[in-house]
């Protein structure tokens, strides 16, 4: 039985200047499953000049010349009002995830009236830059700089002082703060949802995906309370959704939409790395996206290198060039605005304190060249190094002699004070003439709180055991023999005076023949987690086992200004990050700090009390919610064998459709940046570990769950609707028994008109048909989708 269904005509069309075309009458053959369409002399002619073109599932078909108008969709397009009805029901679902997100990330967030766990660092830091009073953190400063002006432009004075958690608001105003947190943690099912819906076309899709996130009870929990991870993640899924869009727009190069994108991915990525520094990771996953960008222009012969050379150009400025200035100025303003001395001074060094107001350092003056009889302060010239240090505390039994401790600890104190003495054990008197210490001389250090002096022997030291114990001895000043150090100056040569401040010097200690040195160790809890300080038989120069004397106090000689040592920008910046990083690296768990292994978080294995000890008390526990959580575990597994069984086939000679190819090469690149981030980042939080730091993982792999069970749900259905609508072409190959995975495509014109966004995820079979003879020709029926 035939089946007949009546042509379209379609008419000249002055928006896209086709000529008039007829489209003759289809027909279906009797018994045969293969839809026939009748060429004409102008149907052949748009066939040949367009037949190179493959399989690309973002074909349009203006973009394909006449064949618009050959299958004659302008007047009988059934889509038209489908696609308006699909874009507002897309308007309507946003709608509808931003205010679940909302109302979910809003809820309750002025409770509990507390203090909530690390809201005792961010809130404190928040505090700092209103009151302008510098400080060190281990992260970059944006994400504190944006709580401090929210609280800022919202009433807060900066004057609670976030001692511990648990400690009531009263009347402080803190609502501001927690609520821009929320505002951006509100953010991630909407950027989730476009995101979804950008690669995968499919509404239900991101509907679920956006679900995931909007009801996972960790995600709420993270963005209600002053924390850095919501100001994070908005930035990581910024990211990732600008990169999206900015790859959708690839065929309008240098639109205004295409900049836009562009532009908006760079500042992005600035604002995730200004953040945390596991933002490094989303620019490593948009810098392997660019470079297969830029390889597969390089690779289009049609594209000129001049061409190439402007994109190359407009990616390195947005991508490389705009990020780092803007992080950069993030550091500049950072710099700008904590311009007052406070706990963060001890970390950085004499020159980078002497720019803080309020510093003992600031505008200073003090004697020039170090002399006996002088109150001085040494400081460790290692980066983030310490100031000599020491106090009344013992060193436990079992560790070396049970003497003084002598430590270096980062923050000013009055512990850190010596008086520099001569070798002989007699009291200077003050009508003496001053006498200037010179390089080579042999000195004494005596602790001006304690009275005793630095002090080495043969035991070992408490961490670095090859190095000796270095501790304080004697009463009132008098000790023995091993209380006797040399002091050198780097570079320099006997009767060299000791600049304070710009010279280096070591202290080689007269009996052993070893080097005072700060390895860097923190203490156990006996130590008051302070650094170890121990005296080395190792003699090589290194910043270890430098120090320069930084507060100089003399009463005999006149002082001079300090205004000299000022350092560059450039200069505090690096001194900046070194400090960062070794402030990171130094990170361990305290005794009894709850914390968890790197493989607790993906099962949701155990929480994290916000606050709350008791019934009494308002409780919050940090918990994802394990439905979610295991869906998502499932479907890495699931994606995996997906991806395996792809491979598999590809391997053994069965071909994809291009649309499976295009959205497999998606899912790697998004699941390997996110198996790097949950490997690297194990690895960096393996000093600290806890569920918080894992926070941005959940998030992106929410993301993949849907494409995962999308992708195995729509097996089989793609191109149903295009093969509702007969949309078939039909072409003639010239050579014989030309099989399709050998060339075919280069001679053949198929062309896939996806028009239903639903059923474009997932197709693990072609269907170009064996060649049959004709007429003298070799024919490839190419039907579209799979006809129930």
């Amino acid at each position: 039985m035939s089946v007949e269904s009546r042509g379209c005509e379609s008419e000249y069309d002055p928006k896209h200047g086709s000529s008039a075309l007829r489209k003759r009458v289809t027909e279906r053959e009797p018994h045969k499953g293969n839809v026939k369409v009748a060429e004409n002399t102008e149907t052949r002619g748009a066939n040949n000049k367009h037949q190179n073109h493959s399989l690309n599932p973002r074909l349009k078909l203006q973009d394909i010349g006449g064949t618009e108008h050959v299958l004659g969709l302008k007047k009988c397009n059934p889509l038209a009002s489908t696609t308006s009805a699909h874009q507002e029901w897309t308007v309507y679902s946003l709608i509808l995830v931003a205010l679940l997100s909302l109302c979910t990330r809003f809820y309750k967030i002025l409770e509990p009236p507390h203090i909530c766990w690390d809201e005792t660092h961010f809130g404190k830091m928040g505090s700092y830059y209103i009151n302008q009073t510098f400080f060190f953190d281990v992260h970059p400063p944006l994400g504190k700089m944006l709580i401090g002006l929210a609280g800022y432009l919202t009433g807060y004075d900066g004057s609670f002082p976030f001692a511990k958690p648990g400690d009531k608001f009263e009347e402080h105003n803190y609502a501001g703060m927690r609520a821009f947190c929320a505002l951006l943690g509100s953010c991630l099912p909407p950027f989730t949802y476009l995101t979804v819906l950008e690669l995968s076309k499919s509404l239900p899709a991101a509907l679920i995906t956006a679900s995931l996130l909007i009801f996972d009870t960790g995600c709420i929990t993270i963005s209600q309370y002053i924390l850095l991870d919501p100001i994070l993640m908005f930035f990581i899924l910024g990211s990732v959704l600008s990169m999206v869009k900015f790859s959708s727009h690839r065929e309008r190069a240098f639109s205004g939409s295409w900049w836009l994108w562009l532009l908006l991915t760079g500042v992005n990525l600035a604002g995730a790395l200004g953040v945390k520094f596991v933002g490094l990771f989303v620019i490593l996953l948009v810098g392997m996206n660019t470079v297969r960008d830029l390889w597969n222009l390089l690779g289009d012969i049609n594209l000129s290198l001049v061409l190439f050379g402007k994109h190359l150009l407009a990616r390195v400025f947005c991508l490389i060039l705009l990020p780092a200035s803007l992080y950069i100025s993030f550091f500049a303003i950072h710099f700008l605005v904590l311009n007052k001395s406070g706990p963060g001074d001890g970390f950085f060094s004499s020159a980078f304190q002497s720019r803080l107001i309020g510093n003992n350092l600031h505008n200073a003056s003090m004697p020039e060249y170090l002399a006996y009889g002088s109150t001085i302060t040494m400081k460790n010239v290692r980066i983030a190094g310490g100031y000599l240090h020491s106090h009344w505390h013992l060193y436990p039994e079992g560790v070396g002699a049970r003497q003084q401790q002598i430590t270096a600890y980062s923050h000013k104190d009055f512990n850190n004070l010596w008086f520099v003495r001569n070798q002989d054990f007699k009291t200077e008197n003050p009508t003496d003439p001053v006498e200037f210490v010179k390089h080579g001389d042999i000195i004494r250090l005596e602790h001006k709180e304690t009275s005793r002096n630095l002090h080495s022997h043969l035991h070992e030291a408490p961490l670095t055991k090859k190095h000796f114990q270095v501790t304080g001895y004697g009463i009132n000043g008098t000790g023995d023999p091993n209380d006797f150090w040399q002091i050198e100056v780097c570079g320099g040569k006997p009767g060299d005076l000791v600049k304070v401040l710009r010279s280096k010097v070591r202290l080689i200690h007269l009996s052993t023949g070893c080097v005072l040195f700060s390895s860097g160790k923190t203490l156990p809890k006996w130590g008051w987690e302070q650094v170890e300080v121990s005296c080395s038989p190792y003699l090589k120069d290194t910043p270890n086992s430098q120090w320069n004397f930084e507060d100089h106090v003399n009463a005999k000689l006149p002082n001079i200004s300090l205004e000299v040592l000022k350092p560059s920008f450039l200069e505090i910046l690096l001194e900046s990050h070194i400090v960062m990083i070794r402030g990171n690296s130094g990170l361990k768990p305290k005794d009894n700090e709850v914390s968890s292994k790197p493989w607790h978080w993906p099962i949701n294995y155990q929480g994290l009390r916000f606050s709350g000890v008791n019934e009494t008390e308002y409780r919050i526990y940090l918990l994802g919610n394990p439905v979610i959580w295991w869906l998502n575990l499932f479907s890495i597994a699931l994606y995996v064998v997906m991806v395996t069984i792809a491979a598999t086939s590809i391997q053994r000679g069965i071909q994809l459709s291009q649309k499976a190819r295009v959205v497999s090469v998606s899912y790697r690149a998004m699941q390997g940046a996110d198996g790097r981030r949950k490997g690297d980042d194990a690895g960096v939080a393996t000093s600290l570990p806890s569920l918080f730091y894992y926070g941005p993982h959940p998030v992106l792999s929410s993301l993949l769950s849907c494409f995962a069970f999308q992708q195995y749900a729509n097996r089989d259905n793609l191109g149903h609707h295009a093969a509702e609508l007969g949309l078939v072409c039909k072409s003639s190959c010239h050579a014989k028994n030309i099989q399709w995975r050998s060339g075919c495509a280069d001679h053949t014109v198929l062309v896939q008109l996806l028009l239903v966004p639903s059923s474009l995820l997932w197709h693990g079979r072609t269907t170009c048909s064996r060649p049959q003879q004709s007429h003298g020709r070799t024919q490839v029926d190419g039907i579209v989708g799979v006809l129930r």
